[in-house]
C-alpha cells in the first residue's frame, strides 16, 4: 500500500512538474530563476525528453518499477509533445515571409522600413560586414546592442561611401566595456532623429545595466524607434532583467514605435508584458507574426533550432510585418548572437 501510494506521489508531482516547466506562464514562474533559463531552450527540453523517455522504457525491464516507469513515460512523452507543438506554433521557419504564415498577399499599403539588428558582441565582426548586411539588406533601421558611437560611425561612413547614408547615433554607460554600449543607425529619408533616453542607468530613464537607446523625430512625424538591450538572466541580475523587459514595456505604450534588439528573452519571458494584444506594451513580434519566432538567434554556434530566440523586432499595430528572417551566414564572424531582419509595412 505504502508503495503504491508513494508512486502516486512520484506521479502526481512529475506530471505537476511537467506543466509548470511546459507553460510555467500558468502561474507567472517565467521570469523566475533556474526555469527562465530552462525555458529559453525548448528545443534542449524536446531533447531531454526523449532521453528520460528511453531510460524509462528500459528500466521498465524491472518488473517492480514496470507501472512506475510506464507513467512517468507517458509524461516525458506528452511533455516533449508539449514543448514542440509551441515551438511549432511559433514557427520554425529561418525566412518567413506574410503570406507564408497566412496563406495571404496581405493588405498592408503605405511606407515600408526594413530593421536591422545585431548584437556585435563589442564589434568583432568588424564594421565592413555589419555595413555589407545592412546595404544588402536595404536597412532603414540599424539596432546595435554592445557597439560603440565610434563604431557606429564607422558603419554609418562605409554605408555613406556606398550611396546609403545613415544618421548615427548611440549611448554608453561605460567607456571600458563595450557591452556596455548601444549603438543605433537611421536613414536620413526617416527625417531627423533625436536621442530621448537617458544616459543614466537604469528606470525610469533606461534599462538598468546596458542602454537602451530611444529615439524620436524631431518634427514629430514618423515612428519612435528603440535600440534595446535588456541585462542578461543570470543569478544576481534577474531583478533587474525583469525591471528591463518592464521597462520596455513602458516604451511600447504609444501608438507608432518600432523596437528592435537583444531583449535576452523569448516569447515566455514576455508573457504578461503586453497590453492590447501586444507581446511587449502595445508591440507584436516581427518574427512571430510571420512564422520564424521559434528559430534560435543565440548563441550562434548552436544549430539554429536549438538555440534561443532572444533578439527580436517589434512594433506596433500601426505596422504589419511583411517578412522576417534569422541570418546565420555570418556566424564565423566572431558574435555570438545572429543577425535578424524584418521588413515592416505601415498599415
Amino acid at each position: 500500500m505504502f508503495s503504491r501510494l508513494l508512486a502516486s506521489l512520484v506521479v502526481l508531482a512529475a506530471l505537476a512538474a511537467g506543466v509548470l516547466l511546459a507553460w510555467p506562464q500558468l502561474v507567472g514562474l517565467q521570469d523566475q530563476l533556474g526555469i527562465a533559463q530552462l525555458i529559453a531552450f525548448r528545443a534542449w527540453l524536446i531533447v531531454g525528453a526523449a532521453g528520460a523517455t528511453i531510460i524509462l522504457l528500459l528500466l521498465m525491464f524491472a518488473r517492480p518499477l514496470r507501472p512506475l516507469m510506464a507513467a512517468l513515460a507517458v509524461i516525458a512523452v506528452l511533455f516533449g509533445a508539449a514543448n514542440a507543438g509551441i515551438l511549432v506554433s511559433r514557427g520554425l521557419t529561418q525566412a518567413s515571409t506574410a503570406s507564408a504564415r497566412t496563406g495571404t498577399v496581405g493588405t498592408a499599403s503605405g511606407d515600408s522600413i526594413t530593421v536591422l539588428s545585431w548584437n556585435t558582441l563589442g564589434g568583432h565582426p568588424g564594421s565592413a560586414a555589419v555595413a555589407k548586411l545592412a546595404l544588402d539588406s536595404k536597412a532603414d533601421i540599424v539596432s546595435l546592442p554592445e557597439t560603440t558611437d565610434a563604431f557606429a560611425t564607422q558603419v554609418a561612413e562605409k554605408m555613406r561611401a556606398d550611396g546609403q547614408p545613415m544618421w548615427a547615433l548611440g549611448l554608453s554607460f561605460s567607456e571600458i566595456y563595450k557591452a556596455r554600449s548601444t549603438a543605433l543607425l537611421i536613414s536620413p529619408a526617416l527625417g531627423d532623429y533625436t536621442v530621448q533616453s537617458a544616459g543614466g542607468t537604469g528606470p525610469p530613464g533606461n534599462t538598468n545595466v546596458s542602454p537602451t537607446v530611444v529615439a524620436k523625430p524631431d518634427d514629430g512625424e514618423g515612428p519612435t524607434i528603440v535600440a534595446v538591450h535588456a541585462v542578461s538572466p543570470i543569478q544576481g541580475e534577474m531583478t533587474n532583467w525583469r525591471s528591463d523587459l518592464s521597462w520596455l514595456s513602458d516604451q511600447c505604450a504609444g501608438d507608432d514605435v518600432i523596437m528592435a534588439g537583444d531583449f535576452n528573452a523569448t516569447l515566455d519571458h514576455l508573457a504578461g508584458r503586453g497590453t492590447d494584444g501586444g507581446v511587449v506594451g502595445r508591440c507584436h513580434d516581427a518574427a512571430l507574426a510571420v512564422g520564424s519566432a521559434a528559430v534560435g538567434t543565440w548563441p550562434s554556434d548552436m544549430p539554429l533550432l536549438l538555440g534561443a530566440p532572444i533578439d527580436h523586432v517589434m512594433a506596433t499595430p500601426t505596422w504589419q510585418t511583411t517578412s522576417f528572417r534569422v541570418v546565420s551566414s555570418l556566424d564565423a564572424l566572431g558574435s555570438d548572437h545572429r543577425p535578424i531582419v524584418a521588413t515592416l509595412k505601415r498599415r
